[in-house]
């Protein structure tokens, strides 16, 4: 009868000595992204600025549309705006669609009608005459104005092209 006892004193003694023996060995690793500021902007036919129809006789035109910029949260932005003239104060000419001697100057400003003129001298660290803004992740809609000092010129349909620039 002696037997059961030895062999359970071996089995608990082989058990203890096998739980002394364990280990257990920890290692990490990481998980990496590296997010890159962006920005994007949407302007196209729902940005265009239509002052409509009207007479020769007309002054002091305002019409306004507005641009759509998104940029990566807190990435800070400058927006400029060049006429195909490439006129860096903002001053455009719209040209007739029909052949003619007369353009039609414009200006286009941020703000308001009134406000500060909106050229495209802004760069990724400073806003010249461009529009500063900062990211949130999400579409921020900038309004921009245009100003016709006179409507006197051969009737006809006129138009220009604005290139908007996101400096980033």
């Amino acid at each position: 009868m002696k037997k059961p006892s030895f062999l359970l004193a071996a089995v608990l003694a082989v058990t203890a000595t096998s739980a002394a023996m364990a280990d257990i060995k920890t290692s990490t690793f990481q998980v990496l992204i590296n997010v890159a500021k962006a920005c994007s902007v949407t302007a196209g036919n729902a940005s265009n600025i239509n002052f409509g129809t009207v007479e020769s006789s007309a002054t002091g035109l305002i019409a306004s549309s507005n641009i759509s910029v998104t940029c990566s949260k807190t990435t800070p932005y400058n927006v400029g705006l060049t006429p195909s003239n490439s006129d860096t104060t903002g001053a455009g000419v719209m040209k007739p669609d029909a052949a003619g001697p007369d353009t039609v100057p414009y200006q286009l400003r941020s703000v308001s009608a009134t406000g500060p003129i909106w050229g495209n001298t802004a760069t990724p660290t400073a806003v010249g005459n461009g529009v500063a803004g900062t990211g949130t992740g999400a579409a921020q809609t900038i309004p921009v104005f245009a100003t016709v000092a006179s409507a006197n010129v051969t009737p006809g349909v006129y138009r220009d092209t604005v290139t908007v620039t996101v400096n980033y």
